[in-house]
């Protein structure tokens, strides 16, 4: 497995091109299904967790081709061969699951792995299951499968979800794009990611309006047609580029940049002492004269501060000057990165789902290791503002959800290089 090597460098200066979103492109791409008209993505990142849905895509029969250097996708789904999603390709990437409403809705059955844990907790599925049952399907679980059937099609209905989910949010909005009659969603997911997915399957005929609110009503259509729409800057990775030059100083202005995605992060880092500026370009993130200062977060659904953000923070907040509390609830199992930042002289001490973190004059480079994608990136941020080398192993985490980032950082001044795994 390939290893990244970091050695804390100083500030920071230069221009950060940001990518499309990818759990916004991976819910986009499952929408192909929905009609037998070609999709058209643009701004399509070039990450490993792409190149999985496309296999899984092309295993129901959908086309995928790639042009202009796998910045565009173009998906044509004209006739589904196969209804079931192996447990092989679902295990690898939990977006999978959402191919179950736009084939249960298009085919009037679909069978498809149960995704499984992960490394920061089991994130279940029985929203997803209650959504698509009140839509009309009939569900069994079946070794370790979920068979949804509904022979005469789905038919609109009153979704309410307890909590907010994202994935059971999208499965049920694709679902519901071809269902009899009106469909309303309460308590909807509001985050960038299923806005653009409405917004996407609005340009391919859906009838939806209210997405970006907790409520989102929709029309059943008979079919949806072509399209091509332009997946959004991600966030994600936005907000983890706006960390590196907090946590070792310097300015550093990120291309396609967009405060809106992340206004809930952007106060956080305000706080601490971060100032950021619109640009005609995108934004602008430079560390104010003296220490980061210590800034108490809670993760909660958009327009919340976002778990994705969580482990990046923290780095922060391991040289902030003062104490903080970072409160996780959106998932269990994900302080796994403090026992490594701890390797690296960082004072963390976590108690269930909150961690509180004491800032320390400096951080020592260390042998770490990464546990899961955003853990990976909050070690090599660690390692821009620690005194010597800092190896990060078992990045393949890393290459599901940024694209280049030793080339990003690099050019603006870190040192950082990837080892191969073949030496």
């Amino acid at each position: 497995m390939d290893s990244i090597i970091v050695e804390g460098n100083g500030p920071l200066s230069g221009q950060i091109p940001i990518s499309g979103a990818k759990n916004t492109c991976l819910k986009l791409m499952t929408a192909a299904l929905l009609s037998d008209e070609p999709l058209t993505l643009t701004n399509v990142p070039r990450l490993s967790d792409i190149r999985t849905l496309s296999t899984l895509l092309e295993s129901h029969g959908c086309e995928v081709a790639l042009l202009q250097g796998g910045r565009v996708m173009v998906l044509s789904a004209r006739e589904i061969t196969n209804r079931r999603a192996d447990y092989e390709i679902v295990r690898k990437l939990r977006a999978s699951f959402n191919v179950l409403g736009p084939l249960l809705a298009r085919e009037g059955e679909a069978i498809v792995s149960l995704p499984g844990g992960c490394a920061i907790g089991a994130r279940k599925v029985d929203l997803h299951i209650m959504a698509l049952e009140k839509l009309g399907a009939t569900i069994t679980l079946e070794e370790g499968y979920v068979h949804a059937t509904a022979p005469n099609g789905l038919t609109g209905a009153v979704i309410e979800f307890p909590f907010v989910s994202v994935g059971a949010t999208e499965n049920a909005l694709t679902a519901a794009t071809l269902a009899k009659g009106t469909t309303v969603i309460r308590n909807a997911a509001r985050e960038p990611d299923t806005v653009d997915l409405a917004k996407c399957l609005v340009e391919m005929g859906a009838k939806i309006s209210g997405a970006g609110t907790s409520e989102i009503t929709i029309e059943g259509v008979d079919r949806l047609h072509a399209a091509t729409h332009q997946v959004i800057p991600d966030r994600i990775e936005m907000g983890t580029f706006m960390i590196a030059p907090a946590i070792c100083g310097g300015e550093v202005e990120l291309l396609g940049g967009r405060r809106d995605l992340l206004e809930a992060f952007c106060e956080k880092l305000e706080a601490a002492g971060i100032d950021i500026t619109e640009t005609e370009a995108g934004l602008k993130v430079a560390r104010r004269n003296g220490a980061v200062k210590a800034v108490d977060v809670t993760t909660a659904p958009f327009p919340g501060f976002p778990t994705d953000l969580q482990a990046q923070f923290m780095a922060l907040m391991c040289t902030a000057e003062g104490t903080s509390t970072l409160e996780e609830t959106i998932f269990e199992n994900r302080f796994m990165h403090a026992p490594e930042l701890i390797r690296m002289g960082a004072r963390i001490d976590v108690h269930g789902g909150t961690a509180t973190v004491t800032g320390v004059k400096g951080l020592t480079g260390a042998p770490v290791m990464a546990t899961d994608l955003r853990a990976s990136v909050s070690l090599i941020l660690a390692g821009l503002a620690a005194e010597g080398e800092t190896t990060v192993a078992r990045v393949y985490h890393l290459d599901r959800g940024y694209e280049r980032i030793e080339e990003k950082l690099s050019a603006v001044g870190a040192k950082v290089s990837r080892v191969k795994a073949d030496g």
